[in-house]
Order: C-alpha cells, then structure tokens, then sequence
C-alpha cells in the first residue's frame, strides 16, 4: 500500500493557522485523497464538483459551506467544464478553545453538529455568504499583511465567524440528500457495510463485491473514482483514526487498541500506525 496522503502544513507550528484563498481546482492540483488533524472551512464562491467526506458524497456549488472536523477523510473532485473556485482556512481546535469566562459556549458548535449528523454542507442565502466572504477577506489580509498584532487579529476575526456560524449558519438546514440520491444503492451498501464492520478482517474487496452482487473489478474502479482511494487504503484509514481515537481517549494497552480497532499483528500496526502519523502509537499517546 503506498504511503497515505495527508494535508502538510507550512505555518509556523506554534500559530497553527492557514488559508488557501480564492483558489480554482482542478483534478490535476486537487489532493487525491486526505486527512488532517486541524479543522477546516471551505466556502465555494463558483463552478461545480463532488466532494466525498466520510461516507457520503456531497454536491460543490456557489454559495456552499463545508464544515470539516479533524481526521476526516475526505476527497474532492472538481468539474472538468466548471470547476470550482474556494477558500478554505485550516486551524488547530486549540486555537479558539474557550477562556474562562465562556464555558457554556464552544466556538466548535458548527463541527460537533456535522459529526453527529454525518453531514457536512450548508448551503447559504445571500447575506450569509457576504458575511462570510468578508470574514474570509479579513483572514486573507492580516495573513498577507502581516501587521502588528496581526496573529490576534486573525484569532479574533476567526472567532468571530465561528460565532456567527452557530447564531446563524447552524440553523440552514444541511444539504446531503440531493448527492446521496445520485449514488448508486450498491455503492451506499458498500460505504454503510464498511462503517458497521471495518475493523473485521474479512471486509476487503472480494467480501465487498460479494456482498454488493458486483464483480471486483468494476467496485474497484468506482470506489476509486468516488473516493480517490482503493478499498484497502479506505478500510486502513478507517482503522488507523479509530486506533488513534482511542489512543487519546482510553486507558487501554496499545496492544487491546490495536486488536480492537483489527490489527492482529503488533508490527503491522505500528508500522501502519508510523506511515500515517510519523511516530509510533506510544509516543503518539504521550504527546
């Protein structure tokens, strides 16, 4: 399996913090396929595209808002006609965590509603698009400019259109429906088969098509079309954020986490568990 493809950050890791601003896609400059720890925003100023994130493939459209948690897999593929033209911002959660004076808020509102929903776009009416446009302009200039106090500046307005996000963008109804009525059923048994039992050892590609009633051959092309990844890189990337998951968020041994999340071989795991985050799930934890 080659190395898997993960977003690379150039900011300095000490302002964890950045912005690819009014950038026009293409399938030849798109990440095939990735995930990252920071979350992310991406607005859509025009064209079309498809964008595959965590089970689901979604529409791209002027006016659309993708709301992206950390270690999310996620794939976009643009319109070879029209493609898409959008800012997205990346940033460490850590970033807007709340102050003292603030517990009964989380500037994360927006992300924990998509994750428990499973669904990821809004789309916005007109004065929600101007208000988020000029907050991405904002970040786009202090980033650039890079005056006095520029960094609580970016903060700042970063916080602010997050707050905006959960006065008013968190109550337009998600879209997802419309993208999901135009995948194949086999391909969402497939997707909802992988989710319930990734961490089984016998989900690969000849069970999948087995169970879909489709030959091998034609599951693998599709699933790589719609995903930007091949069936094993898919179920091992499941895995392996499961694994980390509860590296960060349970007691247990590395050896239980690994066997829970499928890996029945300890050198397979931490050798898979290495190539995805540069360091052995151990240190991992206790960093």
């Amino acid at each position: 399996m080659e190395q898997p493809i993960r977003k690379s950050f150039t900011q300095n890791r000490f302002f964890p913090f950045e912005i690819v601003y009014k950038d026009t896609k293409n399938p030849q400059n798109e990440l095939p396929d990735h995930f990252h720890e920071w979350y992310e925003i991406v607005y859509v100023y025009k064209g079309k595209g498809t964008f595959f994130i965590d089970q689901s493939i979604q529409f791209m459209n002027e006016g659309d808002l993708f709301i992206l948690p950390g270690n999310v897999i996620h794939y976009a593929i643009p319109d070879k006609e029209n493609p898409v033209t959008s800012t997205a911002i990346f940033f460490d959660p850590l970033m807007v965590s709340n102050q003292k004076y603030s517990n009964h808020y989380s500037y994360l509102q927006i992300f924990d509603e998509c994750v428990n929903s499973k669904n990821f776009r809004y789309v916005l009416n007109l004065e929600q698009r101007n208000n988020i446009v000029k907050h991405l302009d904002n970040l786009y200039t202090e980033i650039t400019q890079k005056k006095l106090g520029y960094i609580q500046a970016i903060t700042i307005i970063l916080q602010s259109m997050l707050l905006y996000s959960s006065r008013s963008i968190l109550q337009t109804p998600k879209k997802g429906e419309d993208s999901e009525n135009s995948l194949p059923n086999w391909f969402k048994k497939v997707l909802d088969h992988i989710e319930l039992n990734f961490t089984n050892q016998v989900v690969d590609l000849v069970s999948l098509s087995e169970y879909a009633e489709i030959s091998p051959e034609h599951l693998s092309r599709v699933f790589k079309k719609m995903t930007g990844m091949n069936v094993s890189e898919y179920i091992t990337s499941k895995k392996i954020l499961l694994a980390k998951e509860r590296l960060i968020h349970t007691n247990d041994t590395v050896e239980t986490v690994a066997k829970g999340c499928g890996f029945n071989s300890m050198p397979h795991f931490h050798r898979t568990f290495r190539k995805y985050f540069g360091m052995t799930p151990s240190n991992y934890r206790k960093r």
